[in-house]
């Protein structure tokens, strides 16, 4: 530690340079790293969702959930499986080990569910396989609502979700509220006998026209071409076009015996706002991502979506914005800029009443470069500015300053007693380089077991470790390192007073050879 201490005062060019580059590298990744509410972090707990209308509880339990069971229970690295049926369908949630790779599980379920599928009832939806992710949860819900017809509400809200989806740091944009379009055929049971037609030939009729049809290709002296047979259904009227029965010169066509209409399927869902119907979007950031810039990102795109609407729209449609986590980033991010703005403060006002203002200065700077260089790591090791690491930052506040000023009131005391600045700050960097490192050790050595606490609550809590390991350990170098080379440049010395040299103990500390003690 000495040999560095003195290389570092021997070389102060470099020593500065380094030290404005981590100031400056620092404020960039303070502005550039991703600023989210909740920690990123694997949660071990994967489910599988299997949907079947109208199946009772038992049902599932028996023709669902046991299919499912038999194969996922065959996976390696499962703490805990549980299944629940209900109306309409079931789940099973599988809980992981602690450390367990959430890309390799996802895979063995996706597999294993896959293989389940040939023993489920034919008429059960495919399962879907989901993992918790708090990075996945919304971040801002969209509501749109008014008076107006619901098939405009439905249009404005489904443009809308194209838009803030076309975002590059949007994840997706999941609508609540509204109801899939249906079309509405109903047949006519006089018409069908009057036409000698059966309800059977018209149901065939539609589910097997509406196809695309692939006609394989065809060679041309220019290239090959594709040949298609568009059989899908744009429109209403094609349905009502579609031909049943040829009598002679006159077709029997589907609208002949039918009434088709266009309606919706019946509400899972339903948004009221003020007791208007209303439609909400639920939107989530990918992982990894600005939540503010995303969040300003998303309004700005409403805003410019709201301007290019009929003015109908504009006076009945009314958007609010809900749970925009965003709002508690920026006040945990004010917070620490006033905790680490009011630290200075104080601790100038107390140094310069003790020691005098350059040396305040000297202090002082060792708060914001301990905080820079400290989230300057936590950019290097790609982690997020999240409520924990802020929470640590701000308890980090009062355990900057401590061994730089040690270090100046030292170095203050040896150049009253006559040395040269440079050999003081050097003297007093050298001599308390192990009591400083020794304090900041068993600091650290409090949070430390932090790192190794297993299971979810340890995956979350392991960002505090990691940004006092950080922050606290720049500090020890801004004490032992920056603050002495700026102080053998910049240091006011003090007027000496030969007497205080007098009682002071020699290099070898031996309070044997101290003057006046006998």
């Amino acid at each position: 530690m000495k040999n560095a201490i003195e290389a570092a005062l021997g070389h102060a060019r470099t020593v500065l340079l380094t030290l404005a580059l981590i100031l400056i590298a620092g404020t960039v990744s303070y502005q550039n790293i991703p600023k989210e509410s909740d920690p990123d972090i694997n949660i071990p707990i994967i489910y599988v969702l299997a949907t079947h209308d109208g199946i009772s509880p038992e049902d599932a339990e028996r023709l669902i959930l046991r299919p499912l069971e038999q194969q996922l229970r065959t996976i390696e690295g499962i703490k805990e499986m549980r299944a629940t049926g209900y109306e309409g369908g079931g789940n099973v949630t599988l809980e992981f080990e602690a450390g367990f790779d959430a890309d390799q599980a996802m895979d063995d379920v996706r597999e294993k569910v896959d293989l389940a599928k040939s023993d489920l009832p034919d008429e059960t939806d495919d399962p879907t396989v989901h993992e918790v992710n708090l990075s996945l949860f919304p971040v801002l819900v969209v509501t749109i609502a008014g008076d107006v017809p619901e098939r405009s509400l439905v249009k404005v809200a489904r443009d809308l979700q194209d838009s803030i989806e076309a975002i590059p740091t949007v994840l997706e944009a999941d609508i609540a509220g509204d109801r899939d379009e249906m079309v509405e055929i109903i047949i006519d049971p006089a018409k069908v006998e009057l036409y000698g037609l059966t309800p059977s030939a018209a149901i065939g009729a539609v589910t097997g026209s509406n196809k695309l049809v692939a006609a394989g290709s065809q060679d041309t002296g220019q290239g090959r071409f594709a040949i298609k047979v568009p059989g899908l259904y744009e429109t209403v009227f094609d349905i009502m076009e579609q031909p049943l029965k040829v009598e002679g010169d006159s077709v029997v066509k589907l609208g002949d015996i039918a009434e088709i209409r266009r309606t919706f399927k019946d509400p899972t869902s339903f948004a009221r706002v003020n007791g208007k119907p209303a439609i909400a979007i639920e939107v989530s950031k990918r992982t990894g991502e600005n939540i503010i810039e995303t969040i300003e990102r998303v309004r700005q795109v409403v805003t410019e979506e709201q301007q290019a609407w009929p003015d109908a729209l504009k006076e009945n449609l009314h958007v609010s914005f809900s749970q925009d986590r965003s709002n508690q980033i920026r006040t945990m991010l004010t917070d620490l800029q006033n905790n680490v703005l009011s630290a200075i403060l104080l601790v100038m006002v107390v140094v310069v009443a003790a020691l005098g203002l350059r040396t305040a200065g000297l202090v002082g700077i060792s708060i914001p470069g301990s905080f820079l260089a400290g989230i300057l790591v936590l950019s290097f090791m790609d982690m997020t500015l999240n409520i924990v690491v802020l929470f640590s930052l701000i308890l980090a506040v009062g355990m900057l300053v401590d061994g730089a000023v040690v270090v100046t009131e030292y170095a203050d005391r040896k150049m009253i007693e006559g040395l040269h600045r440079r050999s003081a700050y050097k003297l007093a960097a050298q001599r308390m380089a192990w009591p400083i490192t020794a304090s900041t050790a068993t600091t650290l050595a409090a949070f430390l077991p932090l790192l190794f606490w297993p299971g979810v609550v340890g995956e979350f809590m392991k960002f505090m470790p990691i940004t006092l390991i950080a922050t606290l350990s720049a500090s020890l170098f801004m004490a032992l390192i920056f603050v002495p080379t700026l102080g053998s440049l910049w240091g006011k010395p003090s007027e000496a007073v030969p007497e205080l040299s007098e009682i002071s103990p020699d290099k070898a500390n031996d309070l044997s050879n101290l003057h006046g003690i006998t």
